[in-house]
């Protein structure tokens, strides 16, 4: 049974694992943020702080349980000691297969008996990063979605080897964090990953072809389709060094009809991701505020 007496690591101090590691903290749970950038654990730690202050000023939180969950929360550069005897990983770094089975090997010898390993992936096999674990009954994929205080879903990918019981404790886990989790069996792309991979390919298409400004594809559907953010708004949020990784998967694994734009990979190769480098589609200020008019207009590219 899953109890705030459960140690939570959470690995990889990028935008999903402050996310997630926000997350843990915030429901009670002692939770170590584990990355090897300490630059990238401070940034982490503030984040996680403002966002908990977000929730006082709002009446979401009160401050007692805000103090008690910026407590919860320690950074730390060394896995094994973060990972003893915790019951729960979940690891967020990068789409590298070998990155992540990595990250497994190094914590999985020092964890509690039975513990779950759960991978972030939205893209690759869980089958095949469970390889990586002693007991790949225990891992599973646990997806979720950004920004993570504020999206509901989880989804729980099931590889070849995923036990019932690992299954039970993860959709316990997501009830803790107050997360609704569905069930997804291992395919790539996943159901919402394999959906905004397109729809976000699709709006890239139709900005190199001066289908549209920028502005207007979102616009478009926010307004059309009531989505709360639009397609490219969207991936700047993500990381379009991310949807490049995950777009050549789908391309190399489903076909022609998830072949990355060439617009993305101009992007990516001059290093303008997103949010995170302060320029993707739009451009971002200091504070990572989007400026206005700043969109990329199709008829310019």
């Amino acid at each position: 049974m899953v109890s705030t007496e459960n140690k939570v690591v959470v690995v990889g101090a990028g935008l999903m694992g402050t996310g997630i590691a926000h997350a843990f903290a915030s429901s009670g749970f002692v939770i170590d943020l584990v990355d090897n950038s300490e630059s990238a654990l401070e940034k982490a730690r503030l984040s996680i702080e403002s966002i908990i202050d977000v929730g006082v000023e709002l009446g979401k939180m009160s401050a007692s349980n805000a103090a008690k969950a910026k407590q919860n929360l320690s950074v730390s550069t060394n896995l094994k000691q973060s990972a003893q005897n915790a019951s729960l990983l979940v690891e967020t770094v990068s789409e590298n297969l070998a990155v992540k089975q990595a990250v497994i090997r190094d914590a999985i010898a020092v964890m509690a008996e039975n513990a779950v390993i759960a991978t972030n992936t939205s893209a690759l096999s869980v089958t095949e990063i469970a390889t990586a674990a002693l007991a790949p009954e225990n891992v599973i994929g646990m997806h979720f979605f950004n920004p993570v205080h504020k999206m509901k879903l989880v989804e729980l990918v099931l590889g070849i080897a995923t036990s019932e019981a690992t299954v039970a404790t993860a959709r316990e886990w997501c009830d803790a964090l107050g997360k609704t989790s569905i069930l997804v069996n291992e395919t790539p792309g996943l159901t919402t990953s394999r959906m905004s991979a397109m729809l976000g390919n699709e709006a890239m298409w139709m900005l190199q072809e001066g289908t549209a400004c920028a502005e207007d594809i979102d616009t478009a559907l926010r307004m059309g389709f009531n989505h709360p953010m639009g397609p490219l708004e969207l991936g700047d949020m993500t990381g379009w060094d991310t949807r490049l990784a995950v777009l050549r998967y789908l391309h190399s694994t489903l076909g022609e009809k998830f072949r990355p734009c060439p617009l993305i990979i101009k992007m990516v190769a001059a290093g303008r991701y997103g949010r995170k480098t302060s320029h993707g589609v739009y451009q971002y200020d200091e504070k990572g505020q989007q400026i206005p008019g700043s969109g990329l207009k199709g008829s310019a590219l």
